[in-house]
């Protein structure tokens, strides 16, 4: 568990915003793996090196990667594909699309 979670203040910050934490016990990591690959990957292929002019310019080029990462980005996980045609074909195969 990192700190912030712990403090008062960020759980104030998500209490006002109508936001429940939602925390497993201490030591499960596996319930984080999938959002800790994926801003692995976004330190390695988007940040790291970047040197950006301004926040409205970082805030473009991460939606940009964003958009790169779920419509171009094939990925050995998903089979060569995209995240885009992974749900699509999920949704196809299962009735639900």
């Amino acid at each position: 568990m990192g700190w912030q979670y712990q403090h008062i203040f960020y759980q104030q910050r998500l209490a006002d915003n109508g936001m429940e934490q939602s925390m497993s016990r201490k030591g499960n990591c596996l319930d984080n793996a999938a959002t800790e690959q994926v801003f692995g990957h976004l330190k390695d292929e988007f940040f790291r090196g970047l040197d950006t002019p301004s926040f409205p310019v970082f805030k473009e080029n991460l939606a940009s990667y964003v958009v790169h990462w779920n419509t171009r980005r094939r990925q050995v996980k998903l089979n060569g594909l995209t995240p885009e045609e992974f749900r699509n074909q999920y949704l196809r195969t299962n009735g639900a699309g």
